[in-house]
């Protein structure tokens, strides 16, 4: 049987504090969780922890970040997290009896609640968009039988294995990538491992163009409900808009605040005025640059970092000949096109996930061992 109830009534909120001596500690915060998984498995030592560092959590939890739910910040802990801290800034959300945990992360993660969740965020006075979990246990879920929740979890959760793979070949791939940059234009290692005598000392703005990305319009016509340009900011998508100011292949990263992440892009897109916007014909060799970029030491802003078009066009970098800089992208440009057909085909299976599961729940579709 189907029914119609908050989602309060088969989930919680846990704060239980964190009191265990052990010696090291994993720290989790809301930017080391993103779109079902736990980013950072780095110890540090358990001693003069920052203060919001006091939640535990276990395997089954849910961790879901206060902050802005389109930005998907949230994880299903699918390991023993005995030696793991959270923030206070993610709920831990644990499901009851009525409900499988994995199917509960399917629900939480859909689209249906992000952006009922998101409107809530935005309707809040306060620095950030954010919710409460009094907010999310008030919003009303289908929740069919224990049976048909395995059922469900278990379809959905193979799109998500799907995506998941797709991840890992594209770091195999990006790894790969780097080796070849590295064997070539570090260790010369197709030149018999000398530097030619006709590759010369440059700066990134010797082959590459640099700019400032734009401040979106904010006319209501530009983001209707059914925008679907991507506006980019300085580490991911911000929103989307009606309005276009790219439609080539770019490589875009962090002015004002977040630095340090490169984005690739080759569809239509906004850039925000937040980022830098760096077009070459020499597209993978400029991306293998950027990578090795220290942003970090770079920064002159004082209240909240900042680099420049100056200071980015003024890296320094070795400059092989045309001949080179063109067998290199047709190698490398091979394998990143796959790279970027991964991702494609990623975001479809996730629109196909996010299409099914209000389908699924409702019975509009139905599994062949229901009948």
């Amino acid at each position: 049987m189907t029914l119609n109830i908050k989602l309060g009534c088969i989930c919680e909120s846990i704060s239980q504090k964190f009191n265990s001596q052990i010696r090291d500690v994993v720290l989790v915060n809301t930017s080391d969780v993103l779109d079902g998984n736990v980013t950072n498995h780095d110890y540090v030592p358990n001693k003069n922890l920052r203060g919001q560092f006091k939640k535990s959590f276990c395997k089954g939890d849910i961790l879901y970040s206060e902050i802005r739910p389109k930005n998907r910040r949230f994880a299903f802990v699918d390991f023993h997290a005995d030696d793991y801290i959270a923030s206070t800034k993610l709920m831990v959300i644990r499901a009851n009896k009525h409900v499988l945990p994995e199917f509960l992360f399917q629900v939480l993660k859909s689209d249906m609640i992000i952006d009922q969740l998101q409107m809530l965020a935005e309707t809040r006075s306060g620095t950030f968009p954010q919710i409460t979990f009094s907010e999310l246990a008030a919003l009303e879920v289908y929740i069919p039988s224990i049976n048909i929740q395995r059922e469900i979890a278990g379809t959905l959760s193979t799109l998500d294995d799907k995506i998941e793979n797709n991840k890992k070949i594209n770091q195999n791939l990006e790894q790969l990538a780097q080796a070849i940059f590295k064997s070539w234009f570090v260790d010369f290692e197709p030149f018999s491992g000398t530097m030619p005598d006709n590759w010369q000392e440059g700066t990134l703005g010797d082959i590459a163009s640099i700019t400032s990305g734009k401040r979106p319009s904010y006319r209501q016509s530009d983001y209707s409900d059914d925008a679907k340009i991507p506006l980019l900011g300085a580490s991911s998508i911000m929103g989307y808009t009606n309005t276009v100011l790219y439609d080539e292949r770019i490589l875009v990263t962090g002015r004002v605040g977040t630095h340090g992440i490169i984005q690739r892009y080759s569809r239509p897109c906004w850039t925000s005025d937040n980022t830098l916007v760096i077009k070459s014909d020499f597209y993978e060799f400029t991306y293998q640059q950027l990578c090795r970029v220290d942003f970090h030491n770079m920064n002159r802003g004082s209240t909240q970092p900042l680099i420049t078009q100056t200071d980015l066009k003024n890296v320094s970098i070795l400059i092989p000949n045309k001949t080179v800089l063109q067998e290199f992208e047709k190698s490398v440009g091979s394998l990143m096109k796959q790279y970027e057909n991964n991702i494609l085909e990623s975001e479809r299976v996730v629109k196909l996930r996010d299409a099914l599961l209000p389908r699924l729940m409702s019975g509009e579709i139905r599994m062949p061992s229901w009948s």
